[in-house]
């Protein structure tokens, strides 16, 4: 069977048939491909290749980054260009150093290695990139993967995508609901908590860290404070404690926190968060009802849709750098603003037969040159939506 490619391989290539200029960086979520399309680029691309994954039962010390890096350099003699890919690189202390070091060693003596890091958590570019790589690296930002790949890949309905989401590996698993939710849990969220954020943040309460992930799969796609969330978890933690906790889970890609669009950023600051699982698959494991319960339930099957279009619209964001608010007003609310540049998109979800324009009206009085867009019934389908690129709404 012929492996998939995710078109975001196709930047991976390109960036590497590029002349040597900067460490590209791959970034994104535990098990959507990372690994996979790092080695279909390096079998597409006629340079010789050292791959070497740091993700083992023990992890290595900076001696591995040095060992592998010679390999490479013995390749490229003669002015040769090879490719060295580091998989899962925050796993080796003092990682950042050693690379930098052997970076400029290399930019100095002329050695064509184009080197590639990968990792699953975006706290290596907060803690590590910047002081000790500052201006010798770009990011490539992986998303997780969009209903039209999950449709082309494994052949799922729009049904199957919001109930199993954007994790490649669950799909074998779609015949046995059971083992797919402990799969989910297990291998996924429990693996990104303790080895992508526990290993690298500082978290004092790693029961709270895991209980803020629930809950927030549990009101996903709802506005809830920090207070509200402090009191229904009955701990001591601060409301600083949790946005710390927050900026970790979305770190992870596991969960966002959208803020509502007020046009001051100070304001938006301001305002509790509206809960989005970045894969719907994140609200369903966790969740004791089945797909047939969730699809049969129309309130909790809108509310899951419209996580759908929120994680959509946020893994979007990841690669083309927009930013993603909601809009609340008295008892006027939008799903999502999407700010790019001086353009606002004003996005309503309506799975239901309800029209709900009121909405609408209010924000374009507000905000007169904003666009609307209302996605289910009387829109743009949900399926329709899902299966285009947000910039042809904008």
């Amino acid at each position: 069977m012929k492996m998939f490619k995710r078109s975001i391989t196709n930047t991976i290539i390109d960036r590497l048939s590029e002349k040597r200029k900067f460490i590209q960086i791959i970034l994104g979520p535990r098990q959507v491909g990372k690994s996979t399309a790092i080695q279909q680029a390096m079998k597409e691309l006629p340079f010789p290749v050292v791959y070497a994954l740091a993700d083992l039962p023990v992890p290595p010390d900076h001696r591995f980054i040095s060992q592998h890096w010679m390999e490479a350099r013995n390749l490229a003699k003669g002015g040769k260009k090879v490719i060295l890919a580091f998989d899962e690189i925050q796993k080796i202390e003092g990682w950042s150093n050693i690379v930098k070091k052997s970076w400029d060693e290399d930019t100095h003596e002329g050695n064509n290695i184009h080197v590639v890091l990968l990792g699953s958590s975006a706290l290596m570019i907060q803690k590590k990139l910047p002081e000790s790589l500052a201006g010798r690296f770009e990011i490539i930002r992986f998303p997780h993967w969009p209903y039209l790949e999950c449709r082309k890949a494994f052949g799922c309905n729009l049904e199957d995508y919001i109930f199993y989401g954007g994790y490649p590996g669950g799909y074998e698993l779609r015949n046995d609901e059971v083992r797919w939710k402990q799969f989910v849990t297990d291998s996924l969220i429990e693996t990104a908590i303790t080895r992508d954020i526990m290993i690298l943040a500082d978290v004092q309460k790693p029961v709270l860290l895991r209980k803020l992930l629930y809950l927030g799969c549990e009101y996903g796609g709802q506005i809830l404070s920090y207070g509200k969330i402090l009191g229904d978890l009955n701990d001591a933690g601060s409301k600083v404690t949790l946005m710390n906790y927050q900026k970790y889970l979305e770190s992870a890609f596991l969960m966002g926190g959208l803020q509502a669009w007020k046009g001051s950023g100070i304001y938006r600051q301001k305002s509790p968060p509206k809960w989005i699982p970045l894969n719907t698959a994140l609200m369903t494991a966790l969740s004791a009802k089945s797909k047939k319960e969730m699809i049969s339930d129309k309130k909790f099957y809108g509310r899951l849709v419209e996580v759908a279009v929120g994680a959509y619209l946020y893994n979007q964001a990841l690669v083309n750098r927009y930013e993603i608010y909601y809009w609340r007003e008295d008892h006027d609310e939008i799903d999502f603003v999407v700010k790019h540049g001086e353009k606002l998109l004003a996005i309503e979800v309506k799975t239901g037969f309800e029209y709900g324009g009121k909405a609408f009206d209010v924000f374009k009085k507000k905000y007169p040159k904003a666009q609307a867009l209302l996605v289910g019934e009387y829109g743009v389908s949900v399926e329709k939506f899902l299966s285009t690129p947000i910039n042809d709404f904008i």
